[in-house]
């Protein structure tokens, strides 16, 4: 993904063919997607609970997740798992340290499972 990245960010147009779009053979110059906005999640970890459960919950509740302390968290950005992190303290906010970018081969064999 690195290496894409790098590739793409001194391309001055991106073909649509590459991007996805078969049978389209224009291209697209790289700054009409410099200005998109897209959602970042950020995962931390993931439980099932029955409704029953859910409506127990009150104020200093803890729900259990499948993660252990300590493991990285994901970031996904729309519905693609794009990174892992760890969480940071900034000042008196949380927030997220990218210590991996998933190569495209992984991001794609998550979207297809």
């Amino acid at each position: 993904m690195d290496q894409n990245v790098n590739a793409a960010a001194g391309a001055e147009s991106v073909n649509a063919v590459d991007a996805g779009f078969a049978g389209v053979n224009n291209e697209v110059p790289i700054s009409m997607l410099l200005d998109l906005t897209l959602p970042i999640s950020i995962e931390l970890g993931r439980t099932s609970m029955t409704v029953q459960d859910i409506l127990r919950l009150g104020r200093g509740s803890v729900i259990q997740l499948d993660r252990l302390a300590g493991e990285p968290i994901d970031v996904f950005v729309g519905d693609r798992r794009f990174a892992e992190g760890e969480v940071v303290l900034l000042g008196e906010t949380f927030g997220v340290r990218i210590t991996r970018i998933l190569p495209r081969a992984n991001a794609v064999e998550e979207i297809a499972a």
